[in-house]
């Protein structure tokens, strides 16, 4: 099979769909690999790299999609990459179409089959390849909120462990799952206060056998998410239904209690966002304020650390990947159930529920294609 790798083109995005390793095993599995000129300069490494190992290197994005039929990314593709997908193609990436219509209807018209990487399923419900990238965005999510509650990023002026003498910073984390987990992990690190809030009682035994009294674990309800969100410095929001727009938890009446400066990380903003009040940033300009609360919505958040991330996620996205190339999207679906939940559209069919739900559009059950 002939694979491309395009360079991404998402503001500030330096992530690339495989490594010089991962290529290598694809070449070694018998199949043909292309990396776009400069795709991985954003994590050190030169075309030279790929050579290396037998990849071929195009000129440009639009020989990658002219010519692959299985397209590598990372990140969704932008509108103008969409164009350019065509029936036939096969594409293995970050899509979160449900909040994204845009997106969902140039996928549709193109024909490209498409698999995501956010609904590829595992053993208890697991999401494998989110995981990588939930882990790191949860990390950042306590870093970044950190340099927001800086006076100088328009926070409250607060240190996230205080010195002795001084009170630290309370943290909030909504979601006590593979994001909020790794967010209250490094904020308790950091010295603060931390507190999640979960519905899940199996999940807050799990947590509180964890952190081991280094974050307070409790059932989350109407009321604590009120009166802890007042309280809080840092609300970060870690909300995920896969493949669906995220809850709008935390409402603009909650906000309207929080403190002036405080700061919001919402680390669902790529399903739309679980704050009331949330909107897509970037890293260019990652944060915006609403009734006095700085919100730091940045929709590729790994992006930040892209040498981390790539290698991260290209251990979990490269055992689909072999599978996808060796035996064509019908046989590894066949063969494997949990990819066949990454399939979101086939030539002009949406085949996944959630997305299929929130814009209000056909479903087609992807078992029918097979």
């Amino acid at each position: 099979m002939k694979i491309g790798v395009a360079k991404e083109i998402k503001n500030h995005e330096y992530r690339i769909g495989l490594s010089p390793a991962s290529a290598m095993e694809l070449i070694r599995n018998g199949h043909e690999v292309t990396i776009s000129t400069g795709a991985a300069a954003g994590i050190g490494l030169t075309d030279d790299d790929y050579t290396a190992v037998g990849a071929k290197i195009a000129a440009s994005n639009e020989q990658i999609f002219a010519e692959s039929e299985m397209i590598i990314k990372v990140k969704e593709p932008q509108p103008d990459e969409c164009k350019q997908l065509s029936k036939g193609q096969l594409l293995f990436t970050y899509l979160h179409l449900a909040p994204d219509p845009v997106q969902t209807e140039l996928l549709l018209e193109s024909g490209v089959t498409a698999v995501a990487y956010e609904t590829v399923t595992g053993p208890n419900n697991s999401l494998p390849l989110l995981a990588p990238m939930s882990e790191v965005a949860g990390r950042l999510a306590a870093q970044a909120g950190a340099h927001c509650l800086e006076k100088a990023q328009g926070g409250l002026g607060v240190l996230m462990g205080g010195v002795p003498g001084t009170e630290p910073a309370k943290v909030l984390v909504i979601g006590g799952g593979v994001v909020g987990q790794n967010a209250a992990y490094v904020a308790a690190g950091m010295g603060a206060e931390v507190t999640i809030l979960d519905r899940s009682v199996p999940k807050l035994r799990e947590l509180d056998a964890f952190f081991q009294g280094r974050a307070k674990c409790l059932y989350s309800t109407s009321e604590a998410l009120e009166r802890f969100a007042a309280e809080a410095d840092l609300l970060i929001g870690a909300v995920l239904i896969p493949g669906a727009s995220a809850p709008k938890l935390v409402t603009r009446d909650i906000i309207k209690t929080m403190k002036s400066g405080a700061v919001m990380v919402d680390v669902a903003i790529d399903q739309g966002g679980c704050f009331e009040t949330s909107k897509a940033t970037t890293h260019q300009q990652p944060t915006f304020v609403v009734d006095d609360v700085v919100h730091y919505c940045v929709a590729n958040m790994p992006g930040a650390v892209p040498k981390t991330s790539t290698y991260a996620l290209n251990n979990a996205t490269l055992p689909f990947a072999i599978s996808l190339a060796n035996n064509g999207w019908k046989q590894a679906m066949q063969n494997d159930p949990h990819l066949l939940n990454g399939l979101n559209v086939h030539e002009g069919k949406l085949t996944y529920e959630a997305v299929a739900s929130a814009q209000g559009l056909e479903f087609t059950n992807p078992s029918s294609l097979l």
